[in-house]
């Protein structure tokens, strides 16, 4: 594990990303450590980072950018609405290395929409245009859009075409599409992930109607076949809360949507390649819970699977626990699955 500070930028002149598959920004979950998981069973996948605001990373003590090398491809998600101040953090993500940078117009939060961002952005598509012309003029990465297909009652096709319009007119040719709009008022973060209807047909659509951009599809994907499926319509699916929770899913991503012929990893030889790094964590004064309560569900759906999150919930936190709280958890799943 190296963490990232101060990275020598990857070659991205050809702006030339493989979107096929990617794992969806998503606060509190996606973050350095489960990134470093996810990157060991897929080599191919895209990850971006949990939405960071232009506020923290400007005005805020920590350091927001940091993450392991072995991350790549990477995305920085933002959050933010002052194309001055994205565009003073498109450059600084650019300069630590980070392969594309995302501009949140999806996120339904109360607290977003206080700060004049997130998907309340979809209504002020020449404010996205703009933001994404003052990031290209200082980042020679790809400024990328992820959005809903409508918000509130503004959810017709019309609605939609004008933002692509609009703020591809500008130099974004990657969107991302969560397939649902956003109630702005009314609903909760979780609500507008589950309420409102999925319309992917809307969003295949789009692709038939701007093949000249690259359009990746998010919102209930739980499968890599349902993946596959969506992909004979779109350039790239993003998956959210499945890939998390049943993060085994990525072992075979590279395998079936990449055609690697790389072996696939076992569960027990993921844990194997995580213990060094959390070893290091630890080292550097983290605690352990900070990297296994990304691996809870590696063993989702076995037998076992039960007794390995409940060792790991009850320990993993405690003051000094270490890599014998994870291989003790592997032992009593094992004890405890049927032969």
């Amino acid at each position: 594990m190296n963490l990232v500070k101060t990275a020598p930028k990857p070659d991205t002149l050809t702006n030339v990303i493989d979107r096929t598959f990617s794992i969806a920004p998503m606060l509190d979950w996606t973050d350095r450590h489960y990134r470093y998981f996810a990157r060991l069973m897929s080599a191919n996948t895209l990850l971006y980072t949990e939405m960071v605001t232009t506020g923290a990373i400007i005005y805020g003590n920590g350091d927001y950018l940091a993450y392991n090398e072995e991350e790549h491809p990477l995305a920085l998600q933002l959050g933010g609405s002052n194309p001055k101040d994205l565009a003073h953090c498109a450059k600084l993500a650019a300069e630590r290395g980070y392969d594309e940078v995302n501009i949140n117009v999806g996120c339904p939060s109360d607290r977003v929409q206080n700060g004049r961002f997130g998907a309340c952005l979809m209504g002020e598509p020449e404010l996205v245009a703009q933001s994404v012309d003052a990031m290209k003029q200082v980042a020679d990465i790809p400024i990328t859009v992820k959005t809903r297909i409508g918000i509130d009652e503004q959810d017709s096709y019309e609605f939609l075409t004008r933002f692509i319009d609009v703020v591809s007119d500008k130099g974004c040719t990657d969107f991302t599409i969560h397939a649902r709009k956003a109630w702005l008022q009314g609903l909760s973060p979780k609500e507008n992930r589950e309420i409102p209807p999925l319309d992917y047909d809307r969003v295949y659509q789009l692709k038939r109607d701007y093949p000249h951009l690259n359009i990746s599809i998010n919102g209930g994907v739980t499968s890599l076949e349902q993946a596959k499926v969506h992909l004979q319509h779109v350039d790239g699916v993003m998956v959210g809360r499945e890939a998390y929770h049943n993060p085994y899913i990525l072992s075979q991503v590279d395998q079936l949507l990449y055609q690697n012929d790389k072996p696939q990893l076992s569960r027990e030889e993921v844990i194997e390649l995580m213990l060094p790094y959390i070893e290091r964590h630890i080292q550097q004064g983290g605690r352990l819970n900070h990297v296994t309560r990304h691996m809870i569900g590696l063993f989702q759906g076995l037998p076992g699977s039960r007794s390995w999150r409940r060792y790991l919930s009850e320990n993993a936190h405690k003051t000094g626990a270490g890599i014998e709280v994870v291989k003790g958890a592997i032992a009593l799943m094992n004890e405890n699955a049927p032969s």
